[in-house]
């Protein structure tokens, strides 16, 4: 049985220069962290040394705990010079436990502490779009944008910040727009990206009443690439099938070569989303973007691979042993995912250009870009078109034809 927990909220030495709304949100987290690591079997002990060493962070960085960037947390550290190499590693880990398990409770966008060497990653935030930033972050989250796109574009509206650190966000102009633009190397896709985001941020500004002007407005449409489908050859698939040194990343590659997943859907299938229907048929149910789900048909040997590593998550983030017992936390992340198989494809292929090789076989079967485009889970068929690449042979016959030879 687990001691009663600490009364936390006498222990915040100096919380005078803590806001008592943040105060409260930290104490929030903090009992919600502490809950979430005794479950996973954390002793009572390491548990109080973790909410000690965060709540000493909390009282240094006075925002928000789910406000904290990652130069506050490297100021920090800084600011620990003179304590034993020992004491700031513990302090340190200890704000990268409760960061990690923020974000995987989904109450944080992005973990601060991820990337703590990257010198990039120390300038901040400009103070005239911190606040703004985290409003809109919160404001895709509400309206159901998926897990990775609020940290995409999360962290590209940041980056966009450091770039326009002299300017606040509602006073950038077109021009200024324009110029920024036309200094980056980008491609075309990246570009509309961009652009995409910057007009979405200022749509919700204007909408929020934040402003009044939108600086993308009379900005020129960003015409989508040319559409050129990258398929990954047989060769290369079997190549990497060969490098994988798991079943368990073996079966990562045919559920992205074979049925034309995506990473981040590959990354949470589960033992449960197989189903069997009544014509002896095995369907996965495929976790896709922005929560739209999906069914795809399983070859047999496809389904007694996934069902080989479960019951579970195909994918398990971290495993437990408590009590004797194992016991999964989640799943690992689509970054993760993409990260081990591309340690295992050949030179420049991509987990991507799996699913165009998916893509273009379907397709070239009988040519349904309709049937294709259910299985990728596209919208539009349109996009479906750029997945795939028509086979050569397919283009002689048809000049063949016409020519009448």
């Amino acid at each position: 049985m687990n001691p009663t927990p600490p009364d936390t909220t006498g222990m915040w030495h100096g919380a005078g220069v803590l806001d008592e709304v943040v105060r409260r949100r930290w104490l929030d987290a903090l009992d919600a962290f502490a809950d979430a690591q005794r479950e996973r079997g954390v002793s009572d002990r390491l548990v109080m040394n973790r909410q000690k060493h965060v709540r000493r962070f909390a009282l240094f960085a006075r925002v928000d705990p789910w406000h904290v960037t990652a130069p506050d947390v490297a100021a920090w550290l800084d600011s620990l010079d003179g304590l034993a190499s020992t004491t700031i590693t513990s302090m340190r880990g200890s704000v990268r436990a409760f960061y990690r398990w923020g974000v995987a409770a989904e109450r944080a966008t992005a973990d601060p502490t991820a990337h703590l060497g990257h010198a990039s990653l120390r300038k901040p935030v400009p103070e005239a779009w911190r606040a703004h930033v985290v409003a809109f972050e919160r404001f895709l989250w509400s309206q159901g944008s998926a897990p990775e796109t609020v940290r995409a574009w999360s962290e590209q509206l940041r980056t966009i910040a450091r770039d326009f650190d002299r300017v606040g966000p509602f006073d950038v102009t077109t021009d200024d727009l324009y110029e920024w633009m036309a200094g980056k190397r980008w491609g075309r896709e990246t570009r509309r990206g961009r652009k995409s985001l910057l007009r979405t941020f200022y749509r919700w500004a204007i909408d929020t009443e934040r402003t009044t002007t939108d600086p993308t407005l009379s900005m020129p449409k960003v015409k989508a690439g040319d559409p050129v489908a990258r398929p990954a050859t047989d060769a290369e698939y079997a190549e990497a099938l060969e490098r994988a040194g798991s079943d368990r990343w073996r079966l990562a590659l045919r559920l992205a070569a074979e049925l034309g997943m995506r990473r981040a859907e590959v990354a949470c299938v589960h033992t449960d989303d197989l189903r069997v229907d009544e014509q002896g048929t095995t369907w996965l149910t495929v976790h896709g973007k922005g929560s739209k789900v999906r069914r795809v048909p399983v070859p047999a040997s496809l389904a007694a691979a996934v069902r080989a590593q479960g019951p579970g998550y195909v994918f398990p983030g971290q495993v437990v042993d408590r009590h004797a017992h194992t016991r999964t936390e989640g799943h690992l992340s689509a970054r993760y995912v993409g990260k081990q198989l591309a340690a295992v494809l050949p030179g420049d292929v991509t987990m991507h250009m799996l699913r165009h090789r998916f893509a273009t076989k379907a397709y070239n079967v009988n040519r349904d870009v309709f049937t294709v485009q259910r299985l990728l889970g596209h919208a539009s068929p349109a996009t479906t078109q750029r997945y795939v690449q028509v086979a050569d042979a397919r283009m002689r016959e048809l000049v063949e034809a016409v020519s009448g030879r």
